[in-house]
């Protein structure tokens, strides 16, 4: 089977889902990959690591996509580029399906096999190709070195001939995957962090990582069976506000994080709760790509208010392409890796497999994803 990786064209994307490294292990198992020119330059790979690697290198972009049976790509593809796909193409790759009807529609009329990674469930046998959860840990991590970056104070404790100063305070709201990630930074970086989240059973893990847990006493919280916080009530939203007003005034960094893949970021931070913050402090609105948490973040800008930096900068991610580009290349290849059948060199779909059913949307002119049809408000076909 012939598999085939363009090179993203979305405006500032600099990750590709495929490495000189998976290229290698796709040909050793029997594939044949074909990449296009450029693909991995913005992520520090060149075109000649690719072709060492045993990828042909194609220029012509229709081409290659017209005559893959395999189609690997980070960004959803356009509209304009489903049409040039072969009938039975396997596609893989982030498609944000409940923003994109039209585009889902259009790969099953065009007899795709589509495959959405942001429906790969949170299972243990599935981490390995979990390609939300590899990226939420690097924006954890940049949104603490933008955050560092911007401050007007270091992060750690430092005792000087001239006197000692005081670490910065860092907030953490969200103790999921880029959580967790953004207080182990801080926490190297020598911050005193508090983190926050609705799980009570999150405790634990940020203490372990050196923070302090903040308890709002709210009442019934929980997670949904994927780990994700549930809705909070109005109510228990107003209290959590009032308690977290409290620590943000005290806070030299506050990193949001909360969001839920399929669902607008609740706002957390209040343009109120900003203005009560010091001048020189900085907010870092992880979720921002999806809604945001920060009632006045402008998205993909650095802003100001009050003296107060807001950074909602989208795809930090990116900002770190090439371990980008590595985690979510291995992501890719573990997913096919386990349906491939060594013996005669092709990916083999089982539609009863639990994975399989939880992240294929498209089959055989049909919508199968039972989400996106409930979604969609239409019966499954």
């Amino acid at each position: 089977m012939k598999i085939a990786v363009p090179k993203e064209t979305w405006l500032g994307e600099t990750r590709a889902a495929a490495t000189p490294e998976t290229v290698a292990k796709f040909v050793r198992i029997g594939a044949e990959v074909e990449v296009e020119a450029g693909v991995g330059v913005s992520a520090g790979f060149t075109d000649e690591a690719y072709v060492k690697a045993g990828a042909k290198i194609v220029t012509d972009r229709s081409r290659l996509l017209s005559e893959a049976d395999i189609i690997l790509r980070l960004r959803k593809p356009s509209v304009e580029e489903v049409v040039l796909l072969k009938r039975g193409a396997i596609h893989v790759s982030y498609l944000d399906p409940f923003n994109e009807k039209v585009l889902i529609e259009q790969l099953a009329e065009r007899g795709i096999t589509a495959f959405c990674m942001e429906f790969i469930p949170r299972t243990t046998r599935a981490q390995k190709m979990d390609a939300l959860s590899s990226q939420a840990n690097l924006a954890g991590y940049v949104a603490v070195i933008l955050a560092a970056a911007h401050s007007n104070k270091v992060f750690p404790m430092m005792t000087t001939p001239a006197g000692t100063i005081a670490p910065a305070k860092v907030f953490v709201v969200g103790a999921g995957v880029a959580g967790l990630q953004a207080i182990a930074t801080a926490r190297r970086l020598g911050a005193k962090v508090t983190a926050y989240d609705t799980r009570p059973v999150v405790e634990e893990q940020v203490k372990s990582l050196g923070a302090q847990f903040l308890k709002i006493d709210l009442g019934e919280t929980g997670q949904t069976k994927d780990g994700y916080a549930k809705p909070l009530t109005d109510e228990q939203i107003k209290i959590q506000r009032e308690a977290m007003k409290k620590v943000c005034v005290e806070s030299d960094v506050v990193i949001t994080t909360a969001q839920v893949f399929g669902r607008r970021a609740p706002i957390l931070i209040t343009r109120e709760m900003v203005e009560a913050m010091k001048p020189g402090s900085v907010v870092v609105d992880v979720a921002i790509e999806s809604g945001g948490n920060v009632e006045c973040a402008q998205p993909n800008q650095i802003t100001e208010i009050n003296g107060v930096k807001i950074i909602a900068l989208f795809n930090l991610p990116g900002r770190v392409p090439y371990h980008a580009t590595q985690v979510y290349a291995n992501n890719l290849y573990n997913f096919v890796e386990e349906y491939w059948d060594k013996t005669n060199k092709r990916f083999i779909l089982k539609l009863e497999d639990d994975i399989v059913k939880a992240c294929l949307v498209t089959h055989e002119g049909k919508i199968v994803s039972d989400r996106l049809l409930e979604a969609y408000g239409q019966a499954k076909q």
